[in-house]
């Protein structure tokens, strides 16, 4: 068990936590019986309280089964931040099937993949993506949408600034297969008893692989509860602990910082749909936030507002995230505006959220953290496995109750992306990193061929097998370019057929992905090239090309 962190560990913190053996959904029902009237969710001044919020959850749970989801089934969630997210994500767990969360970029020829891999056949979509989930009605194993407007659950009047899609009033549904969120929960369905465990699946978040399509992260149950409760532990959340919820709920981060776990503490989350500087400054003062999960481009956004020193952030007590290493001038800015320091952390799609965060009293700049509650990491030589000491580099390894049990549907990537050390099943991360004689992490470089922008993560290999829909590309190379405000960007390489040469530009290339792809996957750069370098065996040589790139002079 690797104990050099201990030396930093917050002293009043036990190094090991047991877990609740109860299913996620349980931490909404027991909350909702100790604080009915305490407001779980406030939206955009609009409150829902625990005792709404659950009867709410029984109400779509019931519909749920009455068209015939049972244990197991897998049911995609695709909206954006919302009442309706949380409703949605409590009310599969509660009719004991698998919550599949899918990012609302992702558009129809990418939802097809979800479908397809999950067998899902309902889907509980936000009204502005309703139009992208529809046309797989019919034609995959896709049954019904169940289509909610965001605008129906602001129910006070507000003064804020609303994101286009939460003042879109609710539209009648005409497309066969699609149906009202409000029906949905008007049609007076009760939902058998719950009995899914620690050990049953309860969500399944996608991450891409180097073979391109997104893969299933299976969590059960106890996964999704170990960093619930471990970020709320970390950051010694009540009750009255007021989180401001900015993260989209379908990453991890978001997910399992600002709702799985201020629903376990019975505190409130202020969700915002949109990101708004503003908007989020003017919230954290109104409503006394205490603690914001952000990513580190979200924070540097929030504190270059001109107008930021009008505002009162005196609550906050807790600010941090990752997504990339916070700049030493911003963190100074935030010190010295607050008081706090920017606490940074490491998870992935696979560990369920974090598995390292800094801890409070002392954190390290630009530094992934420390182990967190029963969290057995090392680092271990790429190649040989072989275990490194202090200050040696090579890839994060771990062990933990929030590690996923394996790829869904993926045997052989599951046995992959696991090894065995002193008798325990460690995680391969892809992420080369080294740790100090303190025990704390530090990333170097990654072992995949990933593109982090923004926080953002972004696998080439899919953006490729996209492009290569584009009748005017031969080849194409995706890469990684630096950014100055991204940290990095997307860089496509293209080589365009013989017919396209003389008529195609890149300005052509990049609007075609922003039609077929996600927003952020599309790429920044285009450059045309005659050809790409590949080896003696005809394979891609991609990291030469990236090489080069990181080369040329900023």
């Amino acid at each position: 068990m690797f104990t050099r962190h201990h030396g930093v560990w917050p002293d009043d913190l036990p190094k090991t936590m047991t877990l609740p053996q109860t299913s996620v959904f349980t931490n909404l029902d027991i909350s909702a019986r100790r604080y009915p009237d305490h407001p779980a969710i406030i939206y955009y001044d609009s409150k829902l309280t625990f005792s709404q919020l659950l009867a709410e959850v029984e109400a779509l749970a019931g519909y749920l089964q009455h068209q015939g989801v049972g244990k197991g089934d897998r049911v995609l969630l695709y909206m954006q931040n919302s009442p309706q997210y949380v409703i949605g994500y409590y009310a599969i767990l509660r009719a004991d099937a698998v919550v599949i969360p899918v990012n609302p970029m992702n558009r129809s020829a990418e939802l097809e993949h979800y479908v397809s891999d999950t067998s899902a056949r309902i889907c509980l979509a936000g009204q502005e993506l309703a139009g992208f989930i529809a046309p797989l009605l019919g034609k995959t194993e896709l049954e019904q949408v169940v289509v909610a407007a965001y605008s129906t659950y602001v129910r006070e009047p507000t003064d804020l600034k609303l994101p286009a899609e939460v003042e879109a009033p609710a539209v009648p549904m005409t497309t066969p297969g699609c149906v009202l969120w409000e029906d949905a929960l008007a049609a007076g369905h009760t939902p058998g008893p719950t009995t899914a465990g620690p050990d049953d699946l309860a969500v399944i978040p996608y991450s891409s692989g180097t073979t391109g399509a997104p893969k299933g992260c299976m969590h059960v149950h106890r996964a999704v509860m170990a960093t619930a409760c471990h970020r709320a532990y970390w950051n010694l959340s009540t009750p009255d602990s007021v989180q401001l919820a900015t993260l989209p709920f379908f990453h991890v981060t978001g997910m399992q910082g600002s709702m799985n776990g201020p629903i376990y503490t019975g505190s409130t989350s202020v969700i915002m749909t949109r990101w708004d500087r503003t908007v989020a400054a003017r919230l954290i003062e109104r409503y006394r936030v205490s603690g914001w999960t952000n990513i580190v481009t979200m924070a540097v956004d929030f504190l270059s507002n001109p107008d930021i020193g009008q505002y009162d952030l005196s609550s906050l007590m807790t600010i941090g995230g990752g997504g990339a290493a916070m700049p030493e001038a911003i963190a100074k800015k935030l010190h010295t505006m607050t008081g706090l320091d920017y606490i940074e952390g490491y998870g992935l799609s696979e560990t369920m959220a974090a598995t390292h965060i800094n801890p409070p009293a002392h954190p390290k700049a630009q530094c992934l953290g420390i182990p967190v509650f029963d969290v057995d990491s090392r680092i271990v030589d790429v190649e040989t496995l072989q275990e490194k000491g202090p200050n040696e580099v090579g890839e994060i390894v771990s062990n933990g109750p929030q590690v996923t049990v394996g790829y869904w549907n993926r045997p052989a990537e599951t046995e992959a992306a696991f090894i065995e050390l002193d008798g325990k099943r460690f995680f391969r991360t892809g992420d080369l990193a080294y740790y100090d004689e303190d025990g704390y992490f530090f990333m170097v470089d990654r072992v995949k061929r990933m593109i982090n922008a923004s926080g953002f993560k972004v696998w080439p290999s899919e953006v490729e097998s996209m492009m290569y829909r584009n009748p005017a590309i031969h080849e194409c190379c995706v890469i990684s370019s630096p950014h100055p405000r991204r940290g990095e960007t997307v860089k496509a390489c293209v080589v365009l057929t013989a017919e396209a040469e003389s008529s195609t530009t890149a300005e052509d290339i990049i609007a075609w992905c922003k039609e077929e792809m996600a927003a952020y996957k599309v790429p920044e750069i285009i450059e045309f090239v005659s050809e790409l370098p590949k080896s003696p065996t005809g394979k891609l040589m991609w990291k030469a090309l990236q090489d080069e790139e990181w080369k040329k002079p900023a």
